[in-house]
């Protein structure tokens, strides 16, 4: 079943690795990853309900640009948030930033008329570094025998990182070195990584709406502090 995605992203974040479609002297931005995300969804029935490259906000007014994005993000199901290095603006508050806002609009329900919109499911999307890392975000560590991954989720905005790590009962298991992990979709906000998520849009996509359908098992943040 197709889905109607909303894509939230840091358009100009350039700390990421360089994709195969630009030339190797053109710099690759977080908005070429969009790209390739948005061909591959023409190639499912999904909906990209996100800002086209063709698509210009940047002369309309704050409120005009925040207008139209909640109506793009109330059509939406699912809310695919590309993580990157910078995607954070050091000394901005994060109430002057457009990610925060359009996570809380995704994770609100909002009645226009008659109809109610459904809280979004939202998945976590790490883009590598510039060096083809994903480690500044997710990391591997050797904690169990068939391994695990630390979340660094300090560096991501509070309404990400408060939306993660939110479920009411979490699972865990113990490793042969003492230590223990969750197991189970844990966060309402699941993060994955960029080159598993592309290579297989549906599964993500469809484990995010199984984590919405399940929604009450979470505790959700869904405005800015």
């Amino acid at each position: 079943m197709g889905r109607k995605i909303f894509i939230s992203y840091k358009y100009g974040d350039t700390s990421v690795q360089h994709l195969s479609r630009n030339s190797m002297w053109e710099i690759t931005k977080v908005r070429d990853y969009v790209d390739e995300l948005q061909d591959k969804l023409m190639e499912t029935d999904h909906l990209n309900k996100g800002e086209k490259d063709g698509e210009d906000l940047s002369d309309f007014k704050d409120d005009t640009i925040a207008s139209k994005l909640r109506d793009k993000i109330y059509d939406s199901s699912v809310t695919v948030v590309l993580i990157s290095p910078n995607m954070k603006e050091s000394g901005v508050s994060e109430k002057d930033q457009w990610i925060p806002w359009e996570i809380s609009y995704s994770l609100k329900e909002v009645t226009r008329e008659d109809t109610t919109s459904r809280t979004n499911g939202v998945l976590a999307v790490v883009i590598p570094d510039y060096n083809g890392s994903y480690n500044y975000m997710l990391e591997s560590k050797y904690c169990c025998e068939s391994g695990c991954t630390l979340w660094h989720t300090n560096k991501l905005f509070d309404i990400l990182s408060k939306n993660m790590f939110n479920q009411k009962t979490k699972m865990r298991k113990d490793c042969h070195i003492g230590d223990s992990v969750y197991t189970g979709f844990v966060s309402y906000i699941h993060m994955v990584r960029w080159d598993e998520f592309i290579n297989d849009i549906d599964k993500y996509i469809n484990m995010a709406i199984a984590i919405r359908d399940n929604k009450d098992d979470y505790i959700i943040t869904k405005s800015l502090i």
